[in-house]
C-alpha cells in the first residue's frame, strides 16, 4: 500500500463478516473522507434496495475513525474530578461517624493514601487491559461477560445518573441561594437551572473534546481557589488562637465509645468525597502516551486532593465547633458566614463552581463507560458509535443526559445514592482483585506499569473491611443495592447471552441504528473488542 498518499484517517480498511481486508488502492489524496462518510449515510438513508443498503453500510465502517486522543496529563489531573460537592458535604458525615476531630482527620488521611493505592493499581490495570471503561473494562476481562454487565447495569441503572443530578442539584441551590436568603431557593427553580445545567454541558461535551477539558481545567482552577481561600482563612484563625478543637486532648475527646462498624461508615463518607480518582481510567483510549501520563497525574493529584481535604477539615474546625458543624446542612457557607463577614456570597459561589465542573467530569467519564458497554455489545451498538467529524461520542452523551434529566423528576434520590454507593465500592474491590488473577493467571503479559503486590493486597483488604462493616452496620440499604444490582442478571441472559434472537426482532434494532446514525451522523469507530483472557495470553505470547 501506498504510505506516503496523504489521506487523513482513511486507510480504507473493510469491516465484512468480523474480517479485515486490506483494499489495493486509496483514494485520491484530494480525498475528504468527512464528505464521502456523509454522502454514504444520504445513500443509506435514501436507498430502498437492500444490496445497497449492505453496500452502504459496509462502506461505512471503513475508516479507521477512532476517539480523539487530546487528554493530557494536565487535562486529566484528576483533582478535576475528585473535588466536587463531596469536600462541602462529607465532613458532616465523617464527623458524625468518626466520634471525633481527631478520629475524622484520621478518616480523611488514610482515605486519601488507600486512594493512592487503589489509583496506583488502577494504573497497571489501565495500561495491561488498554481499553476505555475503567473497571467495566476490567471485570468483564478477568471475571466474564456477567460480571461486567453487571457493573454497566448499576451504573446506567442509578450510579451516573442519580450522581450527576444531585451534583447538579446542589449546582443550582447553591447559585440560586443568595438571591432567595435567609429564604430557601423554589424547588420548581432548582430543578430547572439544575435540568440547563446538564444541557449545556452535554452540548459542551458533544461539540469538542478540547471544550469539554478546557472547561474542566477551568472549573478545576476555580474550586482549588476556593479551597485556598478555606485553607487560609484556617491558618489565620489558627494564628489568632483558635485551635481549641486541634490540640490533642481535644481532637480525641470521643463523644461515645469508638465503633468498628461507625469508623467503616466514616471511610464510606470520605470515600465518597474521594469518588472520581478512576476518572482516568475512563479514557485510557483518549490519552497522549497513557504510560507516561497516567502515573504523572496520579502522583501529582492525588496527594494534592489530600492536602487540600485535610486542611480544609481543619479550617472547618477553627470556625466552627464539632456541634455546629453536625447542625449545618452546608459546611462552607457557615463557615463563610462565620468568617469572611461582607465575602460570605463567596462560598456559596465557590461551591457552585465546584459542582459546575464536577457535572462536566460525571457527564465525561460516565458517556466512556457506556460507549465502552456498547462496544461489547453489552448496550446497543448506536451508543458506541461517534460522530465522524467531532469525533465525540454523541449518542452516549445524550443517552446519559436523557437519563440524569429523568432523575430530576425523583425527589428521593439520596435514598438511591445511598443503595447503589456500596455496590460501587465493591466493584472497585473486585476490580484490583483482578489485577491479583491476572498476576497468577498470565504473569507473561506485558506491564509497562508494574507495582508491588502488596498494594492490591492492601487495597482489596481495606474494600474487605468496608464492606464487610458496611453490610452490619446498613443491611437495609445494602441489600437493597445488591437486589438493584442483580435485576441485571435476567437482563444479560435476555438481552446478551440470548445470540439467536427473533429475525424480525433484529430487523427492528438495526432499523432503530439506522435512523440514529443518519440522525446525529455518526459511525462505529476502529477498534477491536476488548480481548478475553485467552486472548490475553495469545497477544503476550507474541509479544515475546
Amino acid at each position: 500500500m501506498n504510505q506516503s498518499t496523504e489521506v487523513d484517517s482513511c486507510d480504507y480498511i473493510v469491516w465484512l463478516n468480523k474480517n479485515l481486508f486490506q483494499v489495493s488502492e486509496l483514494p485520491s489524496p484530494h480525498w475528504n473522507p468527512q464528505v464521502h462518510l456523509k454522502s454514504h449515510l444520504h445513500l443509506l438513508a435514501c436507498s430502498r434496495s437492500t444490496k445497497r443498503r449492505h453496500h452502504h453500510k459496509v462502506l461505512l465502517c471503513t475508516f479507521e475513525i477512532r476517539l480523539s486522543r487530546f487528554l493530557t496529563w494536565l487535562s486529566i489531573s484528576v483533582q478535576g474530578n475528585i473535588i466536587g460537592s463531596g469536600i462541602f458535604v462529607s465532613p458532616k458525615g465523617v464527623l458524625e461517624a468518626s466520634g471525633s476531630v481527631g478520629v475524622a482527620l484520621l478518616v480523611w488521611l488514610s482515605t486519601g493514601l488507600i486512594t493512592m493505592v487503589g489509583a496506583l493499581c488502577y494504573a497497571e490495570l489501565g495500561v495491561t487491559i488498554p481499553k476505555s471503561g475503567g473497571d467495566y473494562a476490567y471485570v468483564k476481562v478477568v471475571f466474564g461477560g456477567l460480571a461486567g454487565f453487571l457493573r454497566l447495569w448499576i451504573a446506567v441503572l442509578v450510579i451516573y445518573p442519580t450522581t450527576q443530578a444531585v451534583i447538579a442539584l446542589t449546582f443550582a441551590n447553591y447559585v440560586l441561594h443568595p438571591f432567595f436568603s435567609p429564604d430557601l431557593p423554589p424547588d420548581i427553580a432548582i430543578r430547572i437551572l439544575a435540568a440547563l445545567c446538564l444541557l449545556i454541558l452535554t452540548f459542551i461535551n458533544c461539540a469538542s473534546v478540547r471544550w469539554a477539558t478546557r472547561v474542566q481545567d477551568l472549573f478545576t482552577m476555580g474550586k482549588l481557589l476556593a479551597l485556598a481561600v478555606i485553607i487560609i482563612m484556617g491558618i489565620v484563625q489558627i494564628c489568632k488562637g483558635e485551635y481549641y478543637w486541634l490540640e490533642v486532648q481535644n481532637a480525641f475527646s470521643n463523644q461515645r465509645y469508638p465503633d468498628i462498624k461507625l469508623i467503616a461508615l466514616a471511610f464510606l463518607q470520605g470515600s465518597f468525597a474521594y469518588s472520581g480518582w478512576n476518572f482516568l481510567n475512563y479514557v485510557t483510549e483518549e490519552l497522549k502516551d497513557p504510560f507516561r501520563n497516567l502515573p504523572r497525574a496520579i502522583y501529582i493529584s492525588i496527594p494534592l486532593v489530600t492536602f487540600l481535604y485535610t486542611f480544609a477539615n481543619i479550617a472547618y474546625i477553627t470556625a466552627m465547633s464539632p456541634q455546629e458543624l453536625l447542625e449545618s446542612n452546608a459546611v462552607a457557607v457557615t463557615f463563610g458566614e462565620k468568617v469572611l463577614g461582607v465575602m460570605a456570597w463567596l462560598m456559596p459561589i465557590s461551591v457552585a463552581l465546584s459542582t459546575f465542573g464536577g457535572v462536566n467530569g460525571s457527564l465525561f467519564t460516565s458517556s466512556r463507560l457506556f460507549f465502552a458497554g456498547a462496544r461489547e455489545k453489552h448496550l446497543p451498538i448506536l451508543v458506541a458509535m461517534i460522530h465522524i467529524d467531532r469525533r465525540t461520542p454523541i449518542p452516549a452523551l445524550l443517552f446519559t443526559c436523557l437519563t440524569s434529566l429523568l432523575m430530576l423528576t425523583t425527589s428521593d434520590i439520596y435514598t438511591l445514592i445511598n443503595y447503589v454507593g456500596f455496590v460501587n465500592y465493591l466493584f472497585y474491590g473486585v476490580a484490583v482483585a483482578g489485577l491479583m488473577v491476572l498476576r497468577w493467571k498470565h504473569p507473561e503479559i506485558p506491564r509497562p506499569i508494574k507495582i508491588s503486590i502488596v498494594f492490591p493486597v492492601t487495597f482489596v483488604l481495606f474494600w474487605a473491611f468496608l464492606v464487610i462493616f458496611s453490610l452490619i452496620s446498613e443491611p437495609v440499604v445494602c441489600g437493597v443495592g445488591l437486589a438493584i444490582m442483580f435485576t441485571g442478571v435476567p437482563v444479560y441472559f435476555i438481552g446478551v447471552y440470548w445470540e439467536n434472537k427473533p429475525q424480525s426482532l433484529e430487523n427492528l434494532m438495526e432499523r432503530m441504528t439506522e435512523l440514529g446514525q443518519k440522525l446525529f451522523m455518526v459511525v462505529c469507530p476502529e477498534g477491536s473488542p476488548t480481548p478475553t483472557s485467552v486472548e490475553i495470553k495469545d497477544k503476550s505470547k507474541r509479544a515475546e
